[in-house]
């Protein structure tokens, strides 16, 4: 994982707003989000089963999550890297990946070494650069 400075740290959004006006950047609100914190996620590379992402982390400040209305703030953006795990998961939710219903597997590796590390941070300090300007 990459963290970076960043003027995104701290700032205010609507939260459907924001989240409407980023997927045209590529972001999805990430997996694991709860009702007072969440992130949003886009895909930076994707080759050979390793996806580079940039992670904008941020938690609720007035509202819960699953409401358009709430305002998030900003914690510090990263960088992380995924590998693919191409067989199959022998765990609970190895059905659901058999049949179909479940979308993604369980990365080899959620936190892989990241190489050109400045490379990586500099994609993500322009993907953040144009977030920034819906912001205020």
């Amino acid at each position: 994982m990459l963290q970076f400075e960043s003027e995104l740290v701290g700032k205010h959004a609507q939260f459907g707003y924001l989240q409407d006006k980023l997927k045209n950047y590529g972001f999805c609100l990430g997996g694991y989000w709860d009702y007072d914190r969440g992130f949003f996620d886009t895909i930076l590379s994707k080759q050979n089963g390793e996806t580079i992402y940039l992670r904008l982390p941020f938690v609720v400040i007035s509202g819960m999550l699953d409401s358009d209305d709430a305002f998030i703030q900003f914690k510090t953006p990263y960088v992380i890297k995924h590998i693919a795990n191409y067989g199959l998961d022998f765990d609970e939710g190895s059905l659901l990946e058999a049949t179909g219903f479940s979308q993604f597997q369980t990365p080899v590796d959620k936190d892989a070494e990241i190489q050109q590390k400045h490379k990586w941070v500099q994609a993500g300090e322009q993907v953040v650069g144009k977030v920034l300007q819906y912001l205020h």
